[in-house]
This record gives C-alpha cells, structure tokens and sequence, in this order.
C-alpha cells in the first residue's frame, strides 16, 4: 500500500512507473497547494493595506486570474492516482472480478477520450495566447498590471497531459488485472470498506501517515 491510500505496489514495471509518476504528481500538486498559499498572504497584503494606508496590492484580481489554473487543474493527476474525484463507488464496490475490472477500464478510457481532446483544445487557447515576435511574448495580458497570461494558459494542457498518462498507466493496470482477476492490481485505487476507510482517516489526522 502506497503510504496511506489503498493503491496497491510491487516490482512490476508498471508499478515502477507508477512510483516515477506519483512524484511528478506530488509536486504538482504540491504547486498547487503553495498557490492557494501565495493567494491567501496576498489576501492578507491586500486587505491590510486597504486598511491601514488605503492602499491595496496593486493587480490583486488579475494576479488571481494567473493563479486559478495552479489551483484548478497541477493537483487534478494527484486526486486520479488517489481516488478522490467523484465516483459513484456504491455501484463499482458491488462489482467483482473481471466485470469490475472492465467496467474500471472503460469508465477509464472514456475519461481519457475526454482529456485527449482537452489537451489538444487547451493548446489552441495557448498558442493563440503565445507569440514570439509580441511583448513578452504574449499577445493578451491581464486588465489591470498587464500581466502576460500565456504562461497561465499553458498551465492546462501540462497538466492534463499528465494526467493522461495517469490514465493510460490505469488502462495498463485494469487490463492486467482483467486477464488475472485473482491479483489485486497496483497503480489504480482500490475501493476500501468503512472499517478501512476509517483506519486510513485515523492515521491522517494522528499525522503518522507512513
């Protein structure tokens, strides 16, 4: 068990990557996390100086626009790896075997489908907001400081192609797991009962994940 999430690893090169990849995503998200941060100090900043000297920080919103794409979407492959979107997991727990396996593998190739053609939709928006030959190489920016918003956009299709990857490791996962149903798979989130589930909460909170 990978630290206190019920995803499964062993010496397989699939779980190898899996490990590789987790990294990646952990940094990501953990971007993410740091970007929620920098929005709460500058909150701070700004209604402080309003207070204070009535004087607010400068570009407030438009720095706000930048950020949204770090919060939205750097921790979206960590959540996947993690189990932690929505899903309907009364209906997946009641299922065994191969017929969960392969209901696992096509909810997952649909997801990747989609996220195919985020990327590709994502990186139009970009490169439309991206020139060599403009200001900072942006040919938009924010309203108020004028801040180049290519960098930002740019943001969505990295982290939806990772988590494209993520997807395509999943597939790799539940096709393995389809061909033996009688090995528990790594790199994907098992579902856990209430027992574990309650377990795994525990350990959190006591903050002695291992």
């Amino acid at each position: 068990m990978a630290g206190s999430s019920l995803v499964l690893s062993d010496g397989s090169r699939l779980s190898m990557l899996d490990q590789r990849l987790f990294r990646l995503e952990s940094f990501l998200a953990l971007l993410s996390g740091l970007a929620v941060f920098s929005l709460m100090v500058m909150a701070v900043v700004s209604v402080g100086g309003r207070n204070i000297a009535n004087q607010p920080l400068p570009g407030y919103v438009d720095w706000i626009e930048v950020a949204m794409p770090l919060i939205a979407f750097m921790g979206i492959s960590f959540t996947q790896r993690e189990g932690g979107h929505i899903r309907m997991d009364m209906v997946i727990g009641a299922l065994r075997g191969r017929t969960l396996y392969a209901v696992e593998f096509l909810t997952t190739a649909v997801i990747l489908a989609v996220m195919l053609l985020l990327v590709w939709g994502s990186w139009a928006h970009f490169e439309r907001s991206f020139d060599f030959a403009a200001p900072l190489w942006s040919r938009d920016s924010s309203i108020d400081i004028g801040i180049p918003l290519w960098p930002a956009k740019l943001l969505a299709p990295v982290a939806f192609s990772v988590l494209c990857v993520r997807l395509l490791l999943q597939l790799w996962a539940y096709a393995r797991a389809f061909r033996n149903p009688l090995k528990s798979p790594v790199a994907v989130p098992l579902i856990a009962d209430a027992a574990t589930q309650a377990a795994m909460e525990a350990e959190h909170v006591s903050g002695h994940d291992s």
